[in-house]
């Protein structure tokens, strides 16, 4: 494992290497017992040890020449529990901290990570460039969660587009059905009404022939002869 992997996150003790980013946490191995669980960003910071810097009476310096300093000396650690201790301690090994902004709960921090480092062995040192790396974990987090942002929004677009286009195709589809049915119908009207008309004008007809004819005359009965 490599130093610029390993993180440290507060609330949580120890440290811990980095899987993955997500937008809305990490997903993280703790070096101590090597389990591996989500973390949320909503609760937790997190901080690559290699971006940490450390109080001096001059300029900040990274916290990895405080490790480096640790590593090459053959002072004994002290317990992390005697803060009097502590401070000696760094007294000898880094005598350039400023005590009076690094409290002795960031002196037992030094101490544990140290030991954890060298446990796992994790060569202490800083990536080339830390900082492109650290940007590439922001951006992979940023681009994760606007995709589940526009996601809703895609799908309802979606929805949206598919009403309208079903509202659109109903009307044409009425007018097409009523055009079929009145198209049907003019034919059987023209058809029934024709026998209609015939059936009107036959009575006229032979009204128009009783007239032209005069009505023939009754025979009269011959007068019946005497006996």
């Amino acid at each position: 494992m490599e130093y610029n992997k390993v993180i440290a996150v507060t609330g949580l003790p120890g440290l811990y290497e980095l899987l993955s980013s997500k937008a809305d946490g990490a997903i993280v191995r703790a070096l101590d017992d090597k389990t591996t669980r989500f973390v949320s960003s909503r609760i937790h910071n997190f901080s690559h040890l290699e971006s940490i810097e450390v109080y001096t009476v001059r300029d900040n310096v990274n916290l990895v020449d405080v490790l480096k300093a640790m590593e090459a000396s053959s002072e004994k650690l002290p317990d992390d529990k005697d803060n009097a201790a502590l401070k000696s301690y760094f007294g000898k090994v880094y005598p350039d901290l400023d005590f009076d902004r690094v409290y002795s709960s960031d002196l037992k921090k030094m101490v544990k990570w140290f030991i954890v480092l060298k446990a796992n062995n994790i060569e202490i040192k800083l990536s080339e460039a830390p900082v492109e790396e650290a940007e590439e974990v922001e951006v992979e987090a940023v681009e994760e969660e606007s995709k589940e942002k526009s996601a809703p929004k895609k799908k309802a677009a979606e929805k949206t587009e598919a009403i309208a286009k079903k509202s659109e195709e109903k009307p044409a589809a009425k007018k097409e059905a009523k055009a079929e049915v009145e198209e049907e119908e003019k034919p059987k009207a023209k058809k029934s009404a024709a026998p209609k008309s015939e059936a009107k004008a036959a009575p006229k007809k032979k009204a128009e022939k009783a007239e032209e004819e005069p009505a023939a005359e009754k025979p009269k009965k011959a007068p019946a002869k005497k006996k």
